[in-house]
This record gives C-alpha cells, sequence and structure tokens, in this order.
C-alpha cells in the first residue's frame, strides 16, 4: 500500500506519520474528507496537520487501557460518561483526537449531549492516549487544560496531571497504584488475552 494524499483521497500504510504544513482550514477540509473514519487519525497544530494510520497494537492497547478505567470506575461505584471516537478542536488553535475521554467529576455536564463545546464546556477529566508511532505530545492538552493524561507509549504508562500550566509525570489523582495495575494487565494481555487481563483485574479488586 502507498501513501495517498489528494482532496479526494487519503491512504497511509499502517504505522505511517505524515507531518505536513497547513492551516485550520485545511484541517477542516482533511476533517470531512475523512468523516467519521478511525485511520487515518488527524492532528492541527498551528501551522501543520499530521495524520497517523494506526498499527494494530495501537488499538488493542488502547481498548485495554479503556477496559481497565471503565473496570476501575465500576469498582469504585463512580457515575462517569467516556467517549471513543472523538475529535477535540479549539478553532485556529488545536485539533486533536485522543483514544479515550472520560468524564467522571464533570459527567453532569455531558449528560445527553450529541456535541460538546470545547470553548465553554468543562474539558474530560481523563484522557487516554496510546503513541507506537512518535504522533503524540503531552503539550497537545494543554490548550484545553485536561486535568489528567494517560499516556502509553513504549508498553509504559505515564500518568501526566495539569499542575499550573504545565504536565508533570505523577500518580493518577484516580486510581492509586494505576500504573502498577496497567503493567500487569499489559504483560497479562501480550502473554494470553485482553479478556484474561481483565479477569485478573476483577479478582485482585474483590481480595484487595
Amino acid at each position: 500500500m502507498h501513501t495517498v494524499i489528494t482532496p479526494e483521497r487519503i491512504e497511509l500504510p499502517p504505522g505511517t506519520v505524515v507531518r505536513m504544513l497547513g492551516s485550520w482550514q485545511d484541517y477542516q477540509v482533511l476533517s470531512q474528507l475523512l468523516g467519521d473514519r478511525c485511520s487515518p487519525r488527524i492532528k492541527y497544530r498551528p501551522g501543520e496537520i499530521l495524520l497517523m494510520a494506526p498499527l494494530p497494537a495501537h488499538g488493542r492497547d488502547a481498548s485495554l487501557l479503556g477496559l481497565i478505567v471503565t473496570t476501575l470506575l465500576d469498582h469504585l461505584n463512580h457515575t462517569y460518561d467516556s467517549f471513543t471516537p472523538i475529535t477535540i478542536s479549539l478553532p485556529q488553535v488545536s485539533g486533536i483526537e485522543p483514544d479515550f475521554c472520560f468524564y467522571i467529576e464533570n459527567w453532569r455536564s455531558v449528560v445527553g449531549k450529541n456535541r460538546i463545546d470545547w470553548l465553554n464546556d468543562p474539558p474530560p477529566d481523563l484522557v487516554i492516549e496510546v503513541d507506537v508511532t512518535s504522533y503524540t505530545s503531552i503539550d497537545d492538552y494543554l490548550p484545553y487544560r485536561v486535568p489528567e493524561v494517560w499516556l502509553l507509549k513504549n508498553k509504559q504508562l505515564l500518568v501526566y496531571r495539569l499542575l499550573s500550566e504545565n504536565y508533570v509525570i505523577t500518580e493518577s489523582s484516580y486510581f492509586p497504584k494505576a500504573r502498577e495495575i496497567v503493567q500487569q494487565c499489559l504483560q497479562i494481555a501480550n502473554e494470553q488475552t485482553t479478556s484474561e487481563a481483565i479477569k485478573w483485574l476483577r479478582s485482585f479488586l474483590r481480595e484487595s
């Protein structure tokens, strides 16, 4: 499969990342062309557009992380809402497509909404990103002031929390030992299956 980017067609081999100069208007045109397709992913930073075709490992790990978070939230009896896939955008500033968004403290703000106003509605409380192609920068989330971002990179979970004006690597504000739990689930999923990893997590939570 060859890389093809035209006004009528976009095709990227899995694992490909394309960075090109472009305006907000160019980003909107490409976004409309892609529609609701999950691939390729598209991102806008001032003056540039990035396209990325995920590898199978990306989808598997993203699905696992989403299941881990929902399992933890259910165990803690939290009310929440989640979205995937989702596009977060601020006109002329940024456009990103995280793997999962969770509203935990601010779930009431999005109940029943088909569209979220990123200028006025609160950001997600937790965002999940899986990066296997060096496509993600934690600073992509600064314009939205997302309180907590989980970035899985090189099979290691990095938990970022927004402190003042910057993200710092620390522990999750929602789940104690989140990094240890994720690493154990990743190991089980790699050696067996995602379902076995979640079975282990449920058993671990019951016994804790």
